[in-house]
């Protein structure tokens, strides 16, 4: 009896599955007009003046919308990008075997993508604002869930075309922001920003990828005839298959990484509120995970201060995270009650904005006098310290240099700006007797100013007790000699290696 039930349970599940079969051909595949979809998915991807006209209109509203920071003008450029249409047609084609096809969506895509991309990267460098904004960040590290996003999109851009529904195709193509990335990386070329360009096209191919290999799936199921054999679509199977298991590996592995920082930052974030009481607040955490140890600055408002803190918690991090933290913590006294740490944390934050803006004016008087963008500034607020490699000036001397120097230090008295110049010929050293005259100590510290800004050694040429004088004049104010030969006078004082 057992086996004459299980008999009837396998043809019943039969009777069901050829059921849903048939519903599926005749209620569903028959109904749908494949001709007339795929006579107007070729119509998109001929490469047309309008097809390229409004690819570069997109890349270019991306790109600002992106330098300044602005979501409504990033959605802007989704909205009229036309390479959802070719994209899915490369889905259509292989579905369809048709390689003719095939090759036209393919030309009109990477054609499009690099003048979006050659576009992008003009109007940075053509743009003052360089910065890596947090739109411009949020394109940079693809994951697994980038994937799932370009999936669930590709079926439903695939099934809206299929079915006539192209206004939800709007729809999708914000989902996907097919266009965003391609301007990211227009931003990473400009920039020579390898993190940002190498992130950015990740994020685009898997899109692409994702889309048209799901369009190529959807197309099948609603029964897209093919020339292909039944050997060459079990391979094109298969193919589909392993490219999208492909694309799973490292952005699962992105994905890894990013959900360890989001735990990291919240265990962070408990260790070191638990050092204190329950007044306490911790104020603002900077996290570094890219270095090594893992840097993390922490401000915390605290009834009564804590000097083990930095300590205990700095083990105790190293301990839950597996890693080596160095951890620097910022303790502020502040009263008893909520209120008060409120307040402090108010201060703090007001301070923060403060400190920010200092660097940004320090920052940009650095810039001007360099001759360079601002994004070449290198600025440690922390430690109040700005640096700078100036550009090379016709007829500018290393005098004119340090003097541009102490120009823009004079506009932030609190901070150490330093100013690299090029290793432009240096003075001669004149002699008064047995001592450097005035011209000749001015040169001694001109030279011991620009090598400890460029890093590289002097070479001494003169008479042997004036070059005895200078070498111990520049080593005591910081400099390397690394080499010292007899001459005629004037003393002469060269590069021991030209770094210009």
């Amino acid at each position: 009896m057992p086996e004459v039930k299980r008999v009837s349970n396998d043809l019943d599940f039969a009777r069901v599955v050829l059921s849903l079969r048939k519903w599926w051909r005749d209620d569903v595949v028959a109904t749908v007009n494949q001709e007339g979809i795929v006579e107007l998915r070729r119509e998109e991807a001929d490469l047309s003046a309008r097809f390229l006209f409004m690819t570069m209109m997109s890349a270019g509203i991306a790109i600002l919308g992106l330098i300044q920071s602005s979501p409504a003008v990033v959605i802007g450029a989704m909205l009229i990008a036309p390479l959802m249409g070719p994209i899915i047609g490369l889905g259509f084609a292989m579905a369809s075997g048709d390689y003719v096809w095939l090759r036209k969506c393919a030309r009109s895509v990477a054609i499009g993508s690099l003048l979006a991309v050659i576009l992008c990267a003009v109007i940075v460098f053509l743009s003052p604002l360089k910065t890596v904004t947090a739109e411009l960040a949020a394109r940079t590290r693809p994951n697994l869930f980038d994937l799932f996003v370009a999936l669930f999109s590709g079926m439903a851009g695939a099934y809206a075309l299929i079915r006539g529904r192209e206004g939800a195709v709007v729809g999708v193509a914000i989902a996907t922001a097919l266009m965003p990335p391609l301007a990211t990386v227009g931003f990473g070329l400009a920039t020579l920003n390898w993190t940002v360009f190498s992130g950015a096209l990740m994020l685009f191919v898997t899109n692409l990828v994702a889309i048209a290999l799901t369009a190529a799936v959807m197309a099948r199921l609603y029964g897209f005839t093919t020339d292909l054999s039944e050997k060459h679509s079990r391979w094109q199977n298969i193919l589909i298959l392993t490219t999208l298991i492909g694309l799973a590996i490292p952005l699962g592995l992105s994905l890894s990484t990013i959900a360890f920082e989001a735990q990291a930052s919240r265990q962070i974030n408990s260790t070191i509120a638990d050092q204190f009481g329950a007044n306490s607040r911790v104020s603002a955490v900077e996290i570094a995970y890219d270095t090594t140890p893992i840097r993390v600055d922490a401000t915390v408002l605290t009834p009564s201060l804590n000097p083990e803190a930095e300590r205990e918690a700095e083990e105790r991090l190293g301990r839950r995270l597996g890693r080596e933290v160095d951890l620097t913590l910022t303790q502020y006294q502040v009263g008893t009650s909520q209120s008060a740490a409120e307040r402090q944390q108010l201060a703090n934050a007001r301070r923060r904005e403060e400190a920010a803006a200092e660097a940004g004016r320090v920052s940009l008087a650095l810039a001007l006098v360099a001759g360079v963008d601002e994004a070449d500034v290198l600025v440690d607020r922390q430690r109040r310290r700005a640096l700078v490699k100036a550009r090379p000036l016709s007829g500018a001397t290393l005098a004119a240099y340090r003097d541009l120097e102490e120009r823009a230090a004079a506009q932030a008295p609190e901070w150490t700006v330093e100013l690299v110049p090029p290793a432009r010929p240096l003075p001669l050293v004149a002699f008064d007797g047995e001592a450097p005259d005035a011209a000749g100590e001015d040169a001694i510290a001109l030279a011991a100013w620009a090598a400890s800004r460029i890093g590289v050694p002097l070479t001494l040429s003169g008479p042997p007790a004036e070059t005895d004088v200078v070498a111990q004049q520049l080593r005591a104010q910081g400099a390397r000699v690394s080499a010292v030969s007899a001459g005629p006078a004037p003393l002469r004082i060269s590069w021991g290696s030209v770094a210009e």
